[in-house]
């Protein structure tokens, strides 16, 4: 049996602005309009043969992003939360702690699940390929047949090249003439971070040369509780492990590792070069997605959010357009974008976290107008979905239903609104609302008063477990 375990917990911040950190990267149409990278990985496992359900292991803010995703796609998983970052030997150790309960002789396929994989054939021959040494104790790893001196990549050096072979040492991103000596050398591949072991194989290997992380992680497995559809670890033993990848804290001190050559296509889809690499193209080399008029552009990537996006007159660039933020680079100065996030960072801007448009397991909201004294919100809610009973101590709301029926509740009275009918809930008041309809509910909220911010809430009750609660408080 062979397992899939998806590492979902990057933010991708080289793709910003689309990429956010409550929004990451492999929840979104990157390549595909149909599916998101996760998806992709998904569909891709299937496709492979794999029939068993996959092990998700994502951070808190994400899962129900990653929920959403699978329900999608009529995939039932397991859903493990990370507690805190702690790197790829810790998240690993999570799905194999609760694999080996039900599993213990199956063969984890471990996959980052914002990869891009097309070639499913090739791709799983691989992957039964190293099965068979996966489920003979070694630890394998997949390596890429690198087409170019790439030094955006890690770099695997094998005994033997072209075959299963042991791994003889794992170097770190190189500069450009190391890349093209590794490659004209014959025995390197790029680094795919792809891996396929037992839960014993790892585990064991695990405690013998990262010993901490394997006690905080059996800690934290041994607090172990279901909350909705995730899986929840203890938090404070796990954010004891040590942060260390499993590249750097096993697979370079393991004699059980072995590396499996893959010539097919594989991205990480790590920048917006790489994004247009792998895009359809018009004749001008131009790769278009969304709103957008071009006239005299050639080799650019362009995608629009929400609006009509034009370009004249221009080469080389990428253009990635959404309702709050504009980027505007030559598609060479992809891999910079990360020296500008972390001046947003700085800045402490709030386009880094997330979108305009803000996704809630309840349904979402959107900033429409905003001002010192005031916020104007676009909220839709899902069919049956009920917000948390909170109350604000600065500010008052003002309820405007588009379409659907919402079930308002203040203080002990209810009321039922329809399209185009409102409601006042003043400072103070105690309120709720429910979609107690089939279709989505559609209202414009109006926030007015000293403080018009996320910390203005207190809730009595949450649906959600700690994932904000309500129009008012977000």
């Amino acid at each position: 049996m062979i397992i899939p375990v998806l590492l979902a917990g990057g933010s991708g911040n080289r793709l910003w602005p689309l990429s956010r950190e409550l929004y990451p990267k492999q929840c979104i149409n990157l390549t595909d309009p149909n599916q998101t990278l996760i998806q992709q990985t998904l569909s891709r496992v299937r496709r492979c043969g794999i029939e068993s359900a996959p092990v998700v292991v994502c951070n808190n803010d994400h899962r129900f992003l990653i929920a959403q995703q699978m329900l999608e796609m009529g995939i039932v998983g397991t859903i493990m939360l990370e507690p805190a970052a702690r790197n790829t030997a810790a998240a690993i150790a999570l799905a194999a702690f609760e694999v080996q309960q039900y599993a213990p002789g199956a063969s984890l396929l471990v996959l980052p699940a914002d990869h891009l994989i097309e070639d499913s054939e090739r791709f799983s021959d691989a992957v039964s390929e190293a099965n068979v040494s996966a489920q003979s104790g070694a630890l394998m790893t997949f390596g890429i047949l690198p087409s170019y001196p790439e030094t955006g990549y890690g770099y695997i050096e094998a005994a033997q090249y072209g075959k299963v072979s042991p791994i003889t040492a794992f170097h770190e991103k190189p500069d450009l003439d190391t890349a093209t000596n590794y490659v004209n050398a014959g025995n390197y591949y790029w680094n795919s971070g792809m891996f396929m072991f037992t839960p014993k194989a790892y585990l064991g290997e695990l405690k013998q040369f990262q010993p901490a992380v394997y006690d905080a992680v059996a800690k934290a497995m041994a607090e172990r509780y279901t909350d909705l559809d995730f899986i929840r670890v203890g938090a404070e033993a796990f954010s004891r492990a040590p942060s260390i990848s499993i590249d750097n804290g096993i697979m370079e001190s393991t004699t059980k590792g072995s590396v499996v050559p893959y010539g097919g296509d594989w991205s990480d889809i790590g920048s917006w070069q790489s994004v247009y690499e792998h895009a359809h193209k018009d004749k001008s080399g131009n790769a278009l997605m969304g709103d957008i008029v071009v006239e005299d552009v050639q080799n650019s990537l362009i995608r629009s959010g929400s609006r009509l996006v034009t370009a004249v007159g221009v080469r080389d660039l990428a253009i990635i357009d959404t309702h709050d933020a504009l980027l505007v680079m030559s598609r060479e100065s992809s891999q910079a974008v990360k020296t500008v996030v972390n001046q947003l960072k700085a800045d402490s801007r709030s386009e880094i976290r997330h979108h305009q448009k803000v996704h809630r397991p309840w349904g979402s909201y959107e900033t429409v107008n905003l001002g010192e004294h005031y916020q104007v919100k676009h909220v839709k809610v899902k069919p049956g979905a009920k917000l948390a009973l909170q109350v604000h101590r600065h500010r008052a709301e003002h309820w405007v239903i588009l379409e659907g029926t919402a079930n308002v509740r203040i203080g002990e009275h209810e009321q039922i609104l329809q399209a185009n009918e409102s409601i006042h809930i003043n400072v103070g008041d105690v309120h709720t609302l429910h979609n107690p309809g089939d279709t989505i509910l559609d209202l414009i909220e109006v926030q007015t008063g000293d403080r018009i911010d996320e910390n203005d809430v207190i809730r009595f009750s949450d649906h959600y477990h700690g994932e904000p609660g309500g129009p008012g408080e977000l």
